[in-house]
């Protein structure tokens, strides 16, 4: 499959095939099924941080029950965000690779 340019921003949450469409703070070159697999882990993580929202809202934050649920949620955002950088790196440009590196969240 043919790799492209698409611009990457993870605080938003979007790849976009064309530089102006939107803010991004990274570039990558991916096949259009990188892409998705990409969009993929973007929607866990929303997924974790709507959960957290939830969870905060619903829940006692004094009880255990609820503190165990916070890092079980907290540890599953964290899992997707480095997943989403460990793609980001494999598929990023020069620049964005040494970005991520200077960032120090992938081992």
């Amino acid at each position: 499959m043919e790799k492209r340019r698409y611009y990457v921003s993870v605080q938003a949450k979007t790849i976009v095939p064309n530089q102006g469409d939107a803010p991004y703070e990274l570039e990558i070159d991916a096949t259009i099924d990188e892409k998705h697999r990409l969009e993929r882990i973007f929607r866990e993580i929303d997924n974790y941080d709507e959960a957290t929202g939830v969870q905060a809202a619903f829940l006692p934050s004094f009880t255990s029950s609820s503190q165990e649920k916070s890092l079980e949620l907290y540890n599953g955002y964290d899992y997707f965000l480095k997943q989403a950088y460990a793609m980001i790196y494999e598929l990023g440009t020069e620049e964005t690779r040494a970005h991520i590196s200077q960032m120090k969240i992938l081992k």
